[in-house]
């Protein structure tokens, strides 16, 4: 199942930051908060729309705080209204802090995008008290040329100072499609220059990062700052390097999270878009564990 049959929303700029006090010592600002454990909850996409808040409940169960939701369309996630689901959530003792979005380019009659509707968009994750939204996908066609490129970052420029008029900040999620050189040009390093560092952040996915063979610390020291949201997210050893839950991969957590401050981030969400016997919940149990043993 791919992530572009679902993408919809997201959150806004954090004051509260990230602190790693076992791992990093005095690195991070002792200032900011220790923040919690997040979850994209399209790892358990399957498991939602059998029993929404059973599956929520699991999840709480499991030590995860902060969410970052998918599925957004006229107002409901999974058929659930904006009120019910801020309700639920609090119930449970987690924040919604971000959520994801599509363009709406190729799919204009979707009620919920960058291109329709985005009004309500910014009001629903306002009343859910978000701090992001974020774009999360670009689909094949939209992205043939760096003229495309150009057009995305020009429409995330204008929905982001939408957004940042009612305390939203708009990201941009990576694949690593973005990361194959288009006319001579990577259109990542093309869009982190168009996008207005004050209307348009980063939520940098470190599987896709990995997968594109790129280094997530570069990126942090020459755009200091710009990567608040990240997906955490693993890589197997074996050779299909597929997903694995976090900290049963190839991908180095310590010196990704020693670079925290440097990235700029606010919140971190586990994901893995696919897991071992459809069991989401028993991997996303093995990521977390991890996290608390080794980085936290």
């Amino acid at each position: 199942m791919l992530r572009r049959d679902f993408i919809q929303k997201a959150s806004a700029i954090s004051a509260s930051g990230f602190l790693l006090p076992n791992l990093l010592g005095g690195c991070i600002s002792k200032t900011n908060q220790l923040a919690a454990t997040g979850i994209q909850i399209y790892t358990i996409r399957e498991a939602l729309k059998k029993d929404f808040v059973g599956s929520m409940e699991r999840v709480a169960a499991l030590g995860y705080k902060n969410l970052e939701l998918f599925s957004y369309e006229a107002g409901q996630y999974f058929g659930r209204s904006i009120r019910e689901i801020k309700q639920i959530t609090e119930d449970l003792g987690m924040q919604v802090r971000s959520a994801h979005v599509g363009t709406g380019l190729l799919n204009p009659t979707y009620v919920g995008s960058l291109t329709n509707n985005w009004k309500q968009v910014i009001e629903d994750a306002a009343l859910l008290e978000q701090e992001y939204l974020v774009l999360a996908y670009l689909q094949a066609d939209e992205r043939k040329t760096i003229d495309d490129y150009k057009k995305i970052c020009d429409l995330l420029n204008k929905c982001g100072e939408m957004a940042k008029n009612a305390g939203i900040q708009l990201a941009y999620h990576n694949h690593a499609f973005e990361f194959e050189v288009l006319e001579g040009i990577v259109p990542y390093d093309f869009m982190l220059e168009a996008c207005d560092k004050g209307l348009v952040q980063f939520e940098m996915d470190m599987y896709w990062m990995k997968r594109a063979k790129k280094d997530p610390l570069t990126y942090f020291k020459q755009h200091s700052g710009r990567f608040p949201l990240w997906h955490v997210k693993d890589m197997s050893a074996d050779e299909d390097q597929f997903f694995a839950s976090v900290g049963d991969g190839i991908i180095d957590w310590k010196s990704i999270f020693g670079a925290a401050e440097q990235a700029g981030l606010s919140y971190y969400f586990v994901e893995q878009d696919q897991t071992r016997d459809d069991n989401p919940f028993e991997e996303i149990e093995e990521s977390i564990q991890y996290l608390n043993k080794n980085i936290l």
